[in-house]
């Protein structure tokens, strides 16, 4: 592996800084305090070309690998995690999705319009009683002629209220069934589909997050993505590289919070010296950099397999794993460097404290990662 950062990685970098600084910070705190999701700043991020970074450019993408994506996720999040989190939700997932599983026609006829973000993605798994436990899901599609009917909803969907179209997990075969589920591709405005509930949440508030609800819904059968129980099977897949997206935004959050604990230990004086020359800081903020190397390299790891085509389940559990942990670690002593002033919204590591969570939940807990986890290295 080459460690060193790769031109197209400095650009990307260097692009996001530069947008950044006119179109995210000045405006990310009112984003937060009203839980407001800005989506036309998502067609701007599609004019750059970061919402299909790793789509080839016949599709309309920018034709990069893993390590200019984790780049563009680490970037954005060190701006506004919850920026980052709706960047990679619709990369990794609905667009990825489609990218990987969808015939010719489907991914002529979607991909372009994801990868400029003329459209947003959704993508729909999760339910309100079956979080990890997808096999149960409740959501069913019976087949009605050349059509399937939809019942049922999704929920702690990104983009669920807003997204254009969105992948859809439902069930076609029996309860718990791996093979019973199947995946179809359905754009907003197709009758009984609507968005729900959007949730009030502790942090990644500029991030919509918003249940999908199915009432009587006609999906043609040429919607269907891959073949017919193939669902739950994709979806997983999806995932693998999904961890990746994940372990990026924590990577980044990681990185704001100690690029700005490491600039104010310098800035904040007490008797009459920077806190940063006391070790009780200066070890938290060794520990810190320490942690945050680790996480990228288990994320430089991960990418390294995907972009050689290979099987990459337990590097990116492992990956997501530690680098979320460590992010709500670093978060966590960020405020404690900052005091009282980190537990005001003055300064950003408050907010990184709050966004940093969803990353131990979000795409597979740390519970379901071990899991995963162990039963690779046990096979």
């Amino acid at each position: 592996m080459n460690f060193s950062e790769n031109e197209n990685q400095k650009m990307i970098a260097q692009m996001i800084r530069d947008f950044g600084t006119k179109e995210i910070t000045p405006l990310r705190k009112e984003w937060d305090d009203q839980s407001h999701f800005p989506k036309p700043l998502f067609k701007k991020l599609g004019e750059l070309g970061l919402m299909g970074v790793l789509i080839p450019t016949e599709y309309g993408g920018s034709g990069f690998g893993y390590f200019e994506y984790v780049t563009a996720i680490v970037e954005l999040s060190k701006l506004d995690p919850s920026i980052g989190l709706s960047m990679a939700a619709h990369n990794s997932l609905c667009t990825n999705h489609i990218f990987m599983f969808g015939n010719e026609e489907q991914k002529r006829k979607y991909i372009p319009k994801l990868a400029s973000c003329e459209w947003l993605g959704a993508w729909g798994l999760t339910e309100p009683n079956t979080g990890s436990d997808a096999g149960n899901m409740k959501t069913v599609a019976i087949k009605d002629g050349d059509h399937y009917i939809l019942n049922g909803a999704k929920n702690f969907i990104t983009h669920g209220a807003s997204g254009d179209v969105a992948v859809v997990i439902a069930r076609t075969g029996e309860v718990g069934d791996s093979h019973g589920m199947t995946a179809f591709v359905i754009e907003r405005g197709t009758p009984g589909f609507e968005g729900g509930r959007k949730e009030d949440k502790l942090g990644m508030r500029a991030s919509e997050t918003a249940e999908m609800i199915f009432t009587d819904c006609r999906v043609h059968e040429s919607q269907v993505l891959g073949e017919v129980g193939d669902g739950f099977i994709q979806s997983m897949k999806v995932l693998d590289g999904g961890r990746i997206s994940i372990a990026a935004l924590s990577l980044g959050i990681a990185e704001g919070a100690l690029e700005a604990s490491i600039a104010y230990s310098k800035e904040r004086h007490q008797f009459n010296k920077p806190i940063s020359s006391f070790q009780g800081i200066s070890f938290k903020l060794a520990d810190m950099a320490t942690q945050v190397e680790a996480s990228k390299l288990l994320i430089y790891k991960a990418c390294d397999l995907k972009n050689r085509g290979e099987k990459v389940t337990l590097a990116g559990a492992q990956a997501k794993l530690y680098a979320s942990e460590v992010c709500v670690s670093v978060s966590n002593e960020a405020v404690q460097i900052f005091g009282g002033y980190g537990f005001t919204k003055d300064y950003p590591v408050e907010k990184f404290y709050r966004d940093s969570k969803l990353c131990t939940i979000g795409e597979g807990t740390s519970e379901i990662q071990k899991l995963v986890i162990s039963r690779e290295i046990l096979r």
